[in-house]
Order: structure tokens, then C-alpha cells, then sequence
């Protein structure tokens, strides 16, 4: 049997706590043999919700917490204020190798900060960036930062461009991952101050295949597998893209049904629809690692259901069988190495 990846669950982040947290951890133990869970919260409840299902129970344990980190909270007093949190916890559990990694669909900012003031940083590694996959006509794409970072410098971008380039190659497996940074034109000298600085850094840095710049607009396209940016261009470009997508599937579908003979063909139809519908639903490829970490911290929606927490913690067990962690630090290493040799 494989190695077992722990995974630790925050019961009591988000708006469907932790109803459809507990179900997702359920479904995630009950389809594979590899996860356990540790799932963190107030006993009472959490232990009500398990009640309601089959599943090995040495593979499911709870941690009694008796705070909870609220969505509207100041991140930086939540995490240094709530010591007993199911988030804090959860994470100090990751800190101590007592868990490998950490889900939670709880306040994103407290995750943020939680992930550099509690489990702390990769040596060498600047700035920890969100990486969510993205749906693409020709599979997924990484956006990374899609929001840790607001304002960013040149070189976090090109640590974002190596750290996404590792992702996508052992988790995702594209062997040559294209990296592209965003901007609002194809041509080199076009973009602001931060772009046209980190351009250049870019074409130079090795062990990492960049493309040169991509348009938004060429993103749903398969325009690139990597595409790099600061967190508040990449957060833009996230939430229009989950908003559009969820606005194009209701049109879609409202359509089908809007008559009998569209309703006929729809039921002709279905199971490809399906399938193609099912490739732009976002909580098909997990939540957003927040990479650069040393444990793995990954940030699922807010409204995650229990098929965001079960593909998130699945999520969890690659990473963590590939070691990205470990390859991430030895390429940071090794690319300081050299700029220290080039000086």
C-alpha cells in the first residue's frame, strides 16, 4: 500500500462548516487507501456530522478546538489571538510533522498569514504565492499569485515562474510547462513598471521554458500553462473567470430547458454536455496550494461544497508523493547558488 498522506481539515472554515467539510472528508477517506484525516473543531459538532457516515474510523480522528477564525476577522489578530482556532491548530499540526498538509475553506487572509507566521516559509523562498488550476480549453492552466501578494516585486514574479513551473510538471504532468507573464499586450515593450522589469529576468532565468507575454483573453485558450503575476491582477483574473464561467454554465443550461424540442435535444445530448460542462467546473481540479510553504497549506472556496473538500484533499496526496516541497527548495537553492557565482 502506499505511504499514507495525513491531512488535516479545518471543520469550522467556511460558509458550509461543517456540514459539507465533514462529507468531503468522508468521500475523500472512502476513495482511496492512502488518506487519513484529522479534522479540527468543536468535537460536538464535527462528531455529529461523522455520525452520519460510513467510513473506517481509524482513518478519521477529530481534534477538539474551541475557537473559530471568522470570515471577517483581522487575519494578523485572528492567528496571533486565537491560538486555539480549528486553523491555527490545524496548521500548528502541520508545523510539527504531526500532518503533512492542511485544508481549509475558512478566511483566506488568515490562511495567508497563518501559512508564513505559523508553518513559516521555504528557505530562500521571498514570498509564498496562491496557485489555483484554472480551466482551459486544452486542460488547466496555473495562475500564480491569484492573491497572497498585492503588491509584488520583480523578483517574487520569477520565484512564482519556477515555484508554478514545479507544480505543473510533477503534479500536473507537463513535462515542459510554458510560462508567460501577464500583461495587456503581446509585444515585449509593452506593460507597467513591475512587467517590463520582470520580462527580462524571465528570458534569462533557466529551468524554466518562458514564452513571453500573455493576454487574458488568450488564457481560457490554452495560451500557456504557467502565467505569472502579482495577487491582485491574478485575484481579477480568478474571480472573473469563476464568475463567468458559472454565468456561461446557467445560460447554458437554461437554454436546454427553455422548450420541448430544446429539452429533446438536450436529452440526446446529455452525457457529453455533461462532460463538458464538468471541465470548466472549478471544483473539479481542487483548491489553491499556497506555494513556498514548508508544510502544504491549501485554500478552498469560501462556499466549497463537499466535492471542493474531497478534490482538495486528493489534491494533498500528490503534492505530497511527489515531494514538491523538496523540489521547490532545491531549486530555490540552487538558483541562489548561482546569482551568488554570477556576482
Amino acid at each position: 500500500m502506499a505511504d499514507i498522506v495525513r491531512v488535516v481539515v479545518d471543520a469550522m472554515g467556511g460558509d458550509n462548516a461543517p456540514g459539507e467539510i465533514v462529507k468531503g472528508a468522508v468521500e475523500a477517506v472512502n476513495s482511496r487507501d492512502d488518506i487519513e484525516v484529522i479534522l479540527t473543531g468543536r468535537k460536538e459538532s464535527v462528531d455529529a456530522e461523522l455520525a452520519k457516515y460510513t467510513y473506517a474510523p481509524e482513518r478519521i480522528r477529530t481534534v477538539h478546538c474551541d475557537e473559530v477564525i471568522e470570515t471577517a476577522e483581522s487575519p494578523v489578530h485572528a492567528i496571533g489571538g486565537k491560538k486555539n482556532s480549528s486553523m491555527v491548530v490545524g496548521m500548528n499540526l502541520v508545523k510539527h510533522g504531526d500532518a503533512d498538509a492542511i485544508v481549509s475553506a475558512g478566511n483566506s487572509g488568515a490562511i495567508l498569514v497563518g501559512g508564513q507566521m505559523v508553518v513559516g516559509r521555504i528557505r530562500g523562498v521571498e514570498r509564498p504565492a496562491l496557485a489555483p488550476l484554472i480551466p482551459t480549453e486544452d486542460g488547466v492552466a496555473l495562475l500564480i499569485d491569484a492573491g497572497a501578494n498585492v503588491d509584488a516585486r520583480a523578483s517574487h514574479l520569477v520565484q512564482f515562474a519556477q515555484m508554478g513551473s514545479i507544480y505543473m510538471k510533477d503534479v500536473v504532468g507537463i513535462q515542459q510547462p510554458r510560462v508567460a507573464i501577464l500583461n495587456i499586450g503581446a509585444e515585449e515593450e509593452k506593460g507597467n513598471a513591475l512587467v517590463k522589469e520582470t520580462y527580462p529576468l524571465l528570458q534569462s532565468c533557466e529551468g524554466i521554458h518562458f514564452i513571453g507575454s500573455i493576454e487574458a483573453r488568450e488564457i481560457p485558450h490554452g495560451g500557456a500553462d504557467v502565467i505569472v503575476c502579482d495577487g491582485f491582477a491574478g485575484n481579477i483574473v480568478l474571480k472573473l473567470y469563476e464568475g463567468l464561467a458559472d454565468t456561461l454554465l446557467k445560460k447554458v443550461k437554461e437554454g436546454m430547458m427553455s422548450s420541448f424540442r430544446s429539452k429533446i435535444g438536450a436529452l440526446l445530448i446529455q452525457n457529453a454536455l455533461r462532460q463538458t460542462l464538468k471541465s470548466f467546473d472549478t471544483s473539479e481540479y481542487g483548491g489553491a496550494p499556497l506555494l513556498g510553504c514548508r508544510g502544504l497549506l491549501v485554500k478552498t472556496h469560501g462556499s466549497a461544497a463537499a466535492s471542493d473538500v474531497k478534490n482538495s484533499i486528493i489534491q494533498c496526496v500528490t503534492f505530497k508523493q511527489q515531494g514538491i516541497n523538496d523540489k521547490i527548495s532545491e531549486h530555490i537553492s540552487r538558483r541562489k547558488k548561482s546569482d551568488m557565482t554570477d556576482a
